[in-house]
């Protein structure tokens, strides 16, 4: 196409946004309509061509092609190295060029990618998507690989990052429909505070909202898109939907009738593209002008948006004015961009125990001139996965590839562990491959000979078959037949996934089923296997005998026994028991890999456990006692088994840090829908007990000695948490050993004397550094007061507070080396609560089985957790101002069911001071309510510190309320 170049939108002298208000201005009402979707149209008249926003890039281009494959982004996150994230994103940017140059209409340039959500619970089935536990973790490591991504151009972007997904996102059971409750605390201090950076520092131009509500609104109608990312944080790009989201609003959250209804309230909410049906989203948009429910101004701020960004990305610009015009294809794959693979992997991968052997020496790194032999054990030993959003590896080196390359092919053996078994029908008959299709079939006698399976066991009923005649995985693909046709276990649905359940004692057979549960049905005759299609259950479900040919666990043990070292290789398929749509069921390694390791380590207690994961585990502490060694690394990168053999064999020293806790067991977690990591003690920051694993672990072959801890605070002014000012902090970190190696120095803050509940420890900065044997390194760390601010209920506002301020650098949050206290000049005291002002209900300083939900009045409100009872509690008040309350009054919706709310004294067994039963309405009306307190009460403070409690049961909601 020939561009119109007369336009003003065309003017390379014009700022972006004159040219985005020239370009809209010339749009007709209908190619604004269109153009709000996520493939816009072509308008050929105006010399715009077709362009799609949304590009996947989680580490790597995906699904266009072979693309440099960067391992996932938890395992980035173990890197600590803004520095290589920032090449990343710059690597991933110049092949997105590429593919954008050979198809721009299909191929844009606005990736998806990162994704910024809080992993505060390790069963998220997204957890290999994002980047730790920590807002300051990821927030520095995403603005990173956002600069990356976007270029260093003063006018230009080299692509633009779309971060994912605000807010709230870290489940996935009931996505589309559930409502996360997150009181202003922790969406200030923890939520919101990971996404900030790579806006303000970053520059990010695009965000995605995700499909959860927060506290009762959908998040793709959430007044924080517009209040705080487009306003707080002055993000002047675009908020693009989630697939399938805008419908959603209506079809999963039931939150408005209609399509119209939904888009015109979306849009106005900052909402500037949508990732819906075309046909019904128009359709809605139209519906919603007709009705005067949307504006065409309001279209046009959209579109605004959408078209600043394309023409920051030189679209409407002459190539020669575009520096990232006409990238070489040979940037795609770019051998460099291999090294950059290969650097991540190593720098990725933690050393989580190394312990000493018989004789003193720690298990790793393996002796590279040691003549004896290593097998490589496991079902991962041998592979390299790709998750959902992994582009196509160019190619591949696997973990026993990567030993070998360090080791020499002839030292280093591999054997799955996994068992070779056959299968007959519960009546003898062989089961085998058919010539059409390589269909899973019965013959007609028991002589024949059946068809051999590689059996792997990822726990949880979850089984893949690999036939040995074929290579090929069994797949249900066509929903009818099992057939030996995948090469791998890949898809949204991944059919491959086959229950083989024992039934009764096992003895009478096993059942299998499909990846969803259905039956497989046996002919009676010879013929193939069919999935039933409708009961789950079913009469003629297969039971099939097995018979294992081959015990892939006796012939690991004997090839660890013969070796000198084993090297277990166990993890996760992404695609199985965790992934999009699905959260994992347990934090355990599957059974069948913990008897593999317990197998490897009776033959041979020189065993080293590779776990390869997208997601911490947890090993069992006795099991953990027994392993000497442990390391982990994550999915998806190209380069896997070189950075492997690299760590064990001492070519490289480990220096990957972990990003989240890894826990002993489920049980120090709560239930996956707890978003307050404060009151659940959730992550590092709050928890108690003792993890298996600690936030920041990571161990090295060489030993750092950390000393001269200084703190300087004298900058700060009183109470600007928004100063220029800093504490500035430094210390002297020694390599005390003979070996090169990175050390990521981490600085946590602790504040004692807080008016609240404070993080145990909170990181506040780190750095990887290089030091060489025997060298030192005066590090500095410029702390701003935001990093030490908390948010206020009181005065609803980031507070630095006059507090003991704890400055502590190690190794890890729970291997500190050096501390000092101070106490910061610029800090205030926050002064007590007056609940004679208009007090919001979710600025509480306690509760107790509350939740938060929508005041369609504006806000939120509190009510009990399904009907039931619960409490607020609001503490630590001025007793003056309310020496002469005599009257609370508050703002309730009352449900259907009727409720009961009173007010009391917040100390165990305290008076109640009043209390009012709240009849049954369903009308949906807020109203006022007064309680009349005791005559000549004064609520002074006692012994809990003047704190009053109000008591909600039933079908009962408060916004707001004040004693008068």
């Amino acid at each position: 196409m020939n561009p119109v170049n007369h336009y003003p939108f065309m003017n390379i002298e014009l700022n972006a946004k004159a040219r985005a208000a020239d370009l809209v201005s010339r749009l007709t009402l209908e190619e604004k309509i269109e153009s709000m979707m996520q493939y816009q149209p072509v308008i050929e008249r105006l010399g715009i061509r077709a362009y799609k926003h949304g590009t996947e890039a989680a580490h790597g281009m995906a699904w266009l092609g072979e693309a440099t494959a960067f391992p996932q982004p938890i395992g980035l996150g173990c890197t600590w190295n803004p520095e290589l994230m920032k090449a990343i994103g710059s690597a991933i940017g110049d092949e997105a060029r590429v593919f954008y140059q050979r198809n721009p209409e299909a191929n844009g340039l606005t990736l998806w990618a990162p994704t910024v959500d809080m992993e505060r619970d390790p069963r998220w089935g997204r957890t290999e998507e994002a980047y730790g536990e920590d807002p300051v973790l990821t927030g520095e490591l995403t603005a990173a690989l956002v600069q990356g991504l976007q270029g260093d151009h003063p006018r230009l972007f080299k692509t633009v990052a779309t971060l994912k997904h605000f807010i709230g996102n870290n489940n996935e059971i009931n996505r589309g429909s559930c409502s996360a409750s997150i009181d202003p605390r922790n969406m200030k201090e923890y939520y919101q505070a990971a996404f900030k950076p790579a806006f303000v520092k970053g520059g990010a131009k695009s965000m995605m909202t995700s499909y959860n509500s927060v506290n009762g609104t959908p998040t793709i109608l959430h007044g924080d898109v517009k209040a705080v990312v487009k306003g707080e944080w002055s993000m002047d790009g675009f908020i693009v939907s989630d697939a399938g989201d805008l419908l959603g609003i209506v079809n999963d959250h039931h939150y408005y009738a209609t399509y119209k209804e939904a888009v015109a309230h979306a849009v106005k909410a900052g909402i500037d593209s949508i990732t819906d049906d075309k046909e019904k989203s128009c359709g809605a948009i139209r519906e919603a002008l007709a009705e005067g429910l949307l504006a065409e101004a309001d279209l046009d701020e959209a579109l605004r948006n959408t078209f600043g960004v394309r023409i920051r990305l030189g679209e409407f610009d002459p190539d020669e004015v575009n520096p990232y015009a006409n990238t070489p294809e040979s940037k795609l794959c770019d051998p460099e961009h291999g090294e950059l693979s290969r650097r991540a992997a190593i720098e990725s991968t933690v050393l989580l125990k190394n312990d000493p052997l018989p004789g003193g020496d720690p298990m790793l790194p393996l002796d590279n001139d040691d003549a004896g032999s290593i097998a490589v054990l496991g079902p991962l030993g041998d592979v390299v996965y790709r998750d959902w959003y992994s582009g196509t590896l160019a190619y591949q080196v696997t973990p026993f590839e990567g030993i070998v390359a360090a080791a020499g092919s002839e030292r280093v053996t591999f054997h799955s562990g996994n068992d070779i078994v056959s299968l007959r029908t519960a009546d003898g008959r062989a089961l085998v491959l058919d010539e059409d299709g390589a269909k899973l079939s019965t013959t007609a006698e028991t002589s024949a000979k059946t068809e051999r399976f590689e059996l792997t066991d990822w726990g949880w009923g979850s089984h893949t078959l690999r036939s040995l005649t074929n290579g090929k995985l069994l797949s249900s693909s066509d929903d009818t037949h099992l057939a030996a046709n995948a090469d791998e276990a890949y898809g949204w649905f991944v059919k491959e996934i086959i229950g083989l359940a024992p039934q009764g004692d096992g003895e009478s057979g096993y059942g299998l089923a499909t990846w969803n549960g259905k039956g497989i049905i046996v002919p009676e005759a010879a013929g193939a296997l069919t999935v039933h299609g409708e009961d789950k259950a079913h009469p003629a479900t297969a039971r099939v005998l097995k018979n294992v040919e081959r015990d892939g666990l006796e012939e690991a043990a004997l090839a660890a026994k013969e070796a000198s070292a084993a090297i277990v290789v166990v993890g996760n398929n992404p695609l199985i028991n965790g992934k999009e749509e699905i959260d994992r069921q347990s934090l355990e390694l599957p059974h069948a890999q913990q008897a593999l390791i317990r197998a490897a380590l009776a033959a041979n207690p020189r065993t080293v456990v590779v776990i390869v994961g997208s997601y911490p585990f947890t090993l069992g502490e006795e099991l953990e006692k027994e392993i000497p060694a442990i390391v982990y690394t994550s999915h998806g990168g190209q380069e896997l088994g070189h950075a492997l053999g690299a760590i064990l064999f001492g070519k490289e020293s480990p220096a990957g840090r972990l990003n989240m806790t890894w826990y002993k067991s489920a049980n120090q977690l709560t239930d996956i829908m707890d978003y307050d990591i404060m009151k659940t003690k959730r992550t590092y920051l709050y928890l108690e007990d003792k993890p298996l694993y600690p936030f920041g672990h990571g161990l090295s072959y060489a030993r750092f000695a950390y000393d001269s801890l200084s703190v300087k605070d004298d900058t700060i002014q009183a109470n600007d948490v928004n100063s220029a000012g800093a504490v500035s902090v430094t210390l002297t970190v020694t390599n005390d050993s003979a070996i090169d190696a990175d050390e990521v120095v981490q600085l946590y803050v602790r504040v004692e004397g807080s008016r609240v509940r404070r993080p145990l420890k909170k990181l506040i900065a780190f750095r990887r550094v290089s030091i060489a044997a025997g060298a030192s390194k005066n590090i500095a760390f410029c702390i701003s007061a935001e990093e030490l601010a908390m948010w206020d209920v009181t005065s609803d506002r980031f507070v630095l507070e006059q507090a003991e301020y704890v400055f502590m650098a190690g190794a890890s949050s729970a291997d500190i080396r050096v501390s000092e206290t101070t106490r910061l000049a610029g800090g205030t005291t926050i002064a007590p609560r007056d609940l004679t002002v208009t007090t919001r209900g979710d600025n509480y300083d306690d509760y107790e089985n509350i939740m938060l939900d929508e005041c369609k009045e504006g806000g939120s409100c509190v009510t009990p957790k399904s009907g039931g009872s619960g409490w607020i509690s609001f503490e630590q008040l001025d007793a003056e101002a309310l020496s002469g309350a005599r009257v609370f009054a508050g703002r309730v919706l009352v449900g259907a069911g009727g409720g009961y709310l009173a007010v009391s004294h917040a100390s165990v067994g305290g008076a109640v001071l009043g209390g009012i039963d709240l009849s049954p309405d369903d009308s949906g009306i807020w109203k006022d309510i007064e309680i009349p307190l005791p005559t000549g009460l004064k609520l002074t403070p006692h012994a809990d510190g003047g704190a009053v409690r109000i008591l909600l049961t039933g079908e009962v909601k408060l916004s707001h309320f004040k004693l008068v």
